[in-house]
């Protein structure tokens, strides 16, 4: 009788739906003493979404891009170079930087005022890199940018992105995924050191970015 009870049960389970990710708010990402080595490296661009009207219009004219980062002047410093491609052009950045505080790493963005433009949130997985930030206009403007190690990211972490997205009230239209149609900008490139001057369509943070193939396997 028993047996035929967990049966029945187990049946009902299995007509039952899946529960909804869970969406928690999203919270600043604490550094500790590895922060550094783990934010090395390259990151590649997969989406972006802003309440800010001309950002979402440079976010749907980008095609792909990453972020390289390296040690900056300290351990507590990291230099940024995004290179975006923006219709024909693959277009690079270097004005921003990591700097890891205690209670959080923030972006800042080179200036004489040192201008705090974004913050590193938690995610569920040190292979992914999410980006907060907010524009003040006539009013505050809040976005998020989504960078992982890989383009294989889990539907698991698109719907963790998505959840913060709309617990900053964006909706499901100023969620932007870069199609990684193109090969303009190559990632060995940018590790090697070879980066172009030119200001990008989109910066990191301030005015920025699924694919099926893997950057750098055929030239990116």
């Amino acid at each position: 009788m028993a047996t035929a009870g967990v049966a029945a049960v187990l049946g009902l389970a299995v007509l039952l739906p899946a529960a909804p990710f869970p969406c928690r708010a999203p919270r600043p990402q604490h550094p500790d003493n590895a922060t550094a080595s783990k934010l090395l490296g390259t990151w590649l661009y997969v989406a972006g979404a802003t309440q800010f009207p001309r950002h979402l219009l440079e976010m749907l004219v980008i095609d792909h891009g990453h972020l390289h980062v390296e040690p900056r002047a300290g351990e507590q410093e990291l230099l940024i170079t995004q290179r975006v491609a923006a219709g024909d052009q693959c277009l690079t950045n270097n004005s921003t930087y990591f700097k890891i505080g205690a209670g959080n790493t923030t972006l800042v963005k080179h200036a004489k005022s040192q201008q705090t433009v974004g913050t590193l949130m938690n995610l569920s997985s040190e292979d992914v890199l999410l980006i907060q930030y907010q524009l003040q206009r006539e009013r505050t403007y809040l976005g998020l940018y989504l960078y992982a190690r890989n383009l294989s990211v889990s539907t698991a972490h698109r719907e963790e992105f998505e959840c913060h997205a709309k617990r900053l009230g964006l909706s499901e239209e100023e969620i932007v995924y870069a199609p990684w149609k193109t090969e303009l900008c190559q990632v060995k490139e940018m590790e090697k050191g070879n980066h172009p001057c030119t200001e990008p369509v989109a910066a990191v943070t301030a005015s920025p970015p699924p694919g099926t193939h893997q950057p750098g396997s055929t030239g990116n």
